[in-house]
């Protein structure tokens, strides 16, 4: 009698290998189309108040006042103008004589965090400068309606340079954009599309902001396809080489967010010197993170801002004695 060969039993291996490759591949998947899906609630982080009210800035009375500009598409965004150190107003109309001096005036365009009531110590820096201060928070952001995307930040940007150059009738050269970390795109799509309609701005300063908002993601989650997913792409390296006016850029060498050498590679892209001569530059602050500049490098920042200035009223000088 012939016994059966017993049939050897097959392993699961290969068969719970193919189900945990295709568990891994539908979450990583899920994990992007979330991603992609919830962007710019990741991009976007703004602080939101019925009302932001001049006494909010802790400056003294008369410092700080209200401001408001229209939109092109029919929104009403509030902001602030803020006088230089030891000057008061108590009206439009003063504050309007005040403007009449030929200070230089500071547009600022903040971050992606927060709203105008967080940055009073970053506005006073200008104002010890001597400086006036227009800030208005972009839509979406304080007390402001309406969502931020790239584009509507760039048109609330361009609604501000009307409303200095225009309603307040400030010369386009007296206006110093300024631009902090993501406001910084902002900052050089202005600049630069107002240096090709040949009004250029004073001078642009940039304070730890990036080559463009892809190679920022990449460095943080080098693991994701961003540089297909984002639609709010912000390319600041592409708009810099268009930049004619003078080029301030300070970034912490510790930048745990923006790696400062994304903030060299903007650097780089800008053309060697102003229209009028004045030598691009760079500033580098060894012990300073993303956030903290003011806290632990504030003299060094507010050193190279007051050199800047000087320089820009030098050139300022040379042409109105032509």
């Amino acid at each position: 009698m012939n016994q059966a060969t017993a049939t050897p039993p097959k392993s699961a291996w290969p068969r719970n290998l193919r189900r945990l490759i295709l568990f891994a591949l539908s979450t990583y998947l899920a994990i992007v189309v979330m991603l992609a899906f919830l962007q710019r609630t990741l991009i976007y982080l703004p602080s939101r108040q019925s009302r932001i009210e001049p006494q909010d800035a802790g400056l003294p009375p008369g410092r700080v006042h209200t401001i408001t500009l229209n939109s092109d598409d029919g929104l009403e965004l509030r902001g602030w103008h803020l006088l230089p150190a030891g000057q008061t107003a108590t009206d439009l109309r003063q504050c309007d004589e005040q403007l009449a001096l030929g200070r230089p005036v500071v547009l600022y365009f903040s971050g992606n965090a927060g709203n105008r009531a967080w940055r009073i110590e970053e506005f006073e820096l200008f104002t010890q400068l001597g400086c006036d201060v227009f800030v208005f928070d972009y839509r979406g952001y304080g007390d402001n309606p309406g969502s931020p995307s790239e584009d509507r930040l760039a048109a609330d940007a361009t609604a501000a340079w009307r409303y200095a150059t225009q309603t307040r009738r400030i010369e386009p050269r007296r206006l110093i954009l300024c631009g902090e970390s993501l406001g910084g795109g902002v900052a050089v799509r202005l600049a630069a599309e107002q240096c090709v309609a040949g009004t250029p701005p004073g001078g642009l300063v940039l304070r730890a902001t990036f080559s463009s908002l892809p190679d920022v993601a990449a460095h943080h989650y080098p693991w994701l396809p961003v540089r297909w997913l984002l639609v709010d792409r912000y390319p600041s390296v592409e708009r810099m080489p268009q930049v004619t006016c003078p080029i301030l850029h300070i970034h912490g060498r510790r930048d745990s967010i923006i790696p400062i050498e994304l903030g060299r590679k903007l650097f780089d892209t800008a053309p060697p010197q102003s229209a009028a001569g004045i030598p691009k530059r760079f500033v580098e602050l060894p012990s300073a993170d993303h956030n903290d500049i003011l806290a632990v490098a504030e003299a060094e920042f507010q050193a190279a801002v007051g050199e800047f200035l000087k320089q820009l009223a030098g050139c300022t000088e040379m042409q109105e004695a032509r």
